[in-house]
């Protein structure tokens, strides 16, 4: 079985060949390996599974029937966890700082375990929204074979008839501020709307990023639109385990498969699918562990010519278990390759081409989820950059299923989500206000937050697209109604956001890609001269870490520069 590899080209051989590791022999002697086994390829199978949230809860019984998978391979797999920050859960209050840091935390843990024990290919299980990019950045950084599993999405919950998610219960906590449902119905529906295991099912952070592995080629084809509950999901995860060894016999790795016309691939199916806007971040962050330029301006350049199909929540009808009954991620490339809108030419974790992949797939024009690229839901427009003065660096808005695409408005200022969310709680926002929430982005917050309660709240009360939200922070990819992220510079570097004050009007086009302040430049000159930089609370810990580190919003939030100044890759050690 072991004939089929080379270890002397293989890092394990650093931990198990020779007289000399007779020391590091004796470790895995003690676990029950056998000497044929220490001999085999060692494969890391990381798992982001706790008992933190039931995105996270299945990921560990994936991640053990993937051992068998990598036996069967001929390879000897060695299980290790990592952690998450579950979104859901962390959302609207102060622990919403930790969610991005925790992918670079992520990235740099699953990085480490490899590099300290010479691992030699890896298999990732991810569920909650960072650790799906926090998984596929490590997976580039350290460039053995790899490949990615997503551990799967909720089941819809039930709730008066229709199928309901967590982002109505964020909902329903505006209706009832609005004094329009009772506290019962608050309870019986948060009682219902996540019936078990699995990620958010809508077409948030988790399964966008879900959506980018398949469509980048990090992922079996149709594998991640199955839900957690699934059995099928063990077979895909023994699946990824025998798959990975194939790549290491090919040494096909992820730097072969994730391209720049992979990325281009992959911002595509983020606007195809109404996406979430954290795709922004996680794109250029990932194409950093690559060495591919690949920002905000280059993800927005796709979204403008790539048409919108999928008519899945927030804004559409349909969630991630639809999704996956109507054909999966793989069905609506079917179309875009059709259409000339992908590059079938990029590499996959099968060993074949992305049009390989999709030529084994037939159109099914029975399902109602997945539009044809040539009669979408609209022919641009789930996901659209923003530029202007008061965004020079950039800004980002997800359009899908909204029926307004320009507003114009005084604004109404906040220095942090909190307060803002009291004014929406106290019902004091007011219509045709464009609310700016700033001093959250990635160094000012510090860990740029997501909005999602703020956004939740004003749309129970019935403000969805009557007022609009900008915000140097990030918004949920559960997030619906006008609401704008990752305006850069932020607020914390002086950006233009910094100097906004209350009735400044403020227009956004999305339509033409454009937001302003109308503001002349010689009063914007002298708020300059008078501004200061507010200090955050965290000047200690991980958080403070983070903030001296990282870079602005529109190249992904980085936090170190990547394989432009690698003097080696860790697989060729």
């Amino acid at each position: 079985m072991t004939q089929r590899f080379d270890k002397s080209r293989l890092p394990s051989r650093h931990v198990s060949v020779g007289p000399e590791r007779a020391p590091h022999r004796s470790y895995y002697y003690a676990m029950g390996l056998t000497e044929e086994e220490i001999a085999r390829p060692f494969v890391a199978v990381a798992s982001a599974g706790n008992d933190s949230a039931p995105c996270n809860t299945t990921l560990d019984a994936q991640a053990d029937a993937c051992r068998g998978g990598v036996e069967a391979g001929g390879g000897m797999p060695r299980r290790f966890n990592t952690i998450t920050v579950t979104d859901g859960i962390a959302m609207g209050h102060q622990g919403m700082k930790s969610s991005l840091v925790s992918r670079e935390v992520i990235a740099d843990s699953v990085e480490l375990s490899v590099r300290g024990h010479c691992y030699d290919a890896l298999v990732a299980f991810a569920g909650c929204d960072k650790s799906l990019p926090g998984m596929m950045m490590a997976q580039l950084r350290l460039n053995v074979p790899s490949i990615f599993v997503y551990g799967g999405s909720i089941l819809p919950g039930r709730f008066q008839e229709k199928d309901v998610t967590v982002v109505d219960v964020f909902e329903v906590v505006g209706r009832y501020a609005a004094g329009t449902c009772p506290i019962e119905e608050v309870h019986a529906l948060e009682k219902v709307a996540c019936p078990g295991h699995g990620a958010c099912g809508g077409q948030y952070t988790a399964n966008t990023m879900a959506c980018v592995a398949e469509a980048i080629g990090l992922s079996l084809p149709n594998s991640n639109m199955v839900p957690a509950p699934y059995t099928s999901r063990e077979q895909i995860a023994h699946a990824a385990g025998v798959q990975v060894m194939e790549l290491v016999e090919l040494n096909l790795r992820p730097r072969d498969i994730c391209t720049r016309d992979a990325f281009v691939n992959a911002a595509r199916i983020v606007a195809a699918t109404g996406g979430s806007t954290n795709a922004a971040l996680h794109l250029p962050a990932m194409a950093n562990e690559a060495g591919i330029d690949f920002d905000l301006f280059d993800v927005a350049e796709v979204f403008k010519t790539t048409p919108y199909m999928a008519d899945l929540k927030p804004g559409g009808q349909y969630v991630a278990k639809d999704m996956y009954e109507a054909g999966g991620v793989y069905m609506l490339m079917k179309s875009l390759l059709g259409e000339g809108l992908l590059d079938g030419n990029c590499m996959t974790v099968t060993g074949r081409t992305l049009g390989e992949n999709i030529a084994e797939v037939t159109w099914n024009p029975g399902q109602k989820v997945i539009y044809d690229a040539k009669t979408p839901i609209s022919p641009t427009g789930g996901v659209v950059g923003l530029r202007g003065s008061l965004a020079p660096d950039g800004a980002i808005v997800k359009v899908a299923g909204m029926h307004r695409l320009q507003f114009e408005g005084p604004a109404r200022v906040f220095d942090c989500e909190e307060d803002c969310f009291a004014a929406v709680e106290a019902r004091q926002i007011q219509e045709g206000e464009v609310i700016v929430i700033r001093y959250e982005g990635p160094k000012g917050g510090p860990g740029m937050r997501e909005m999602l309660s703020t956004t939740a709240a004003l749309y129970g009360l019935g403000l969805g697209e009557k007022v609009a939200l900008i915000t140097d922070g990030r918004f949920s990819g559960a997030t619906r109604g006008f609401c704008i992220g990752h305006v850069g510079p932020e607020a914390a570097d002086g950006g233009p956001i910094a100097l906004v004050e209350n009735g400044d009007i403020i227009a956004i086009d999305a339509e033409a890609g454009t937001i302003d302040l109308k503001v002349s430049d010689d009063i914007m000159a002298t708020r300059r001269k008078s501004w200061k930089l507010r200090k955050n609370d965290y000047q200690s810990g991980a958080l403070w870490r983070y903030a001296q580190n990282v870079g602005p919003a529109w190249q992904g939030a980085l936090t170190h520069p990547g394989a432009r100044a690698e003097k080696h890759v860790y697989a060729d050690i």
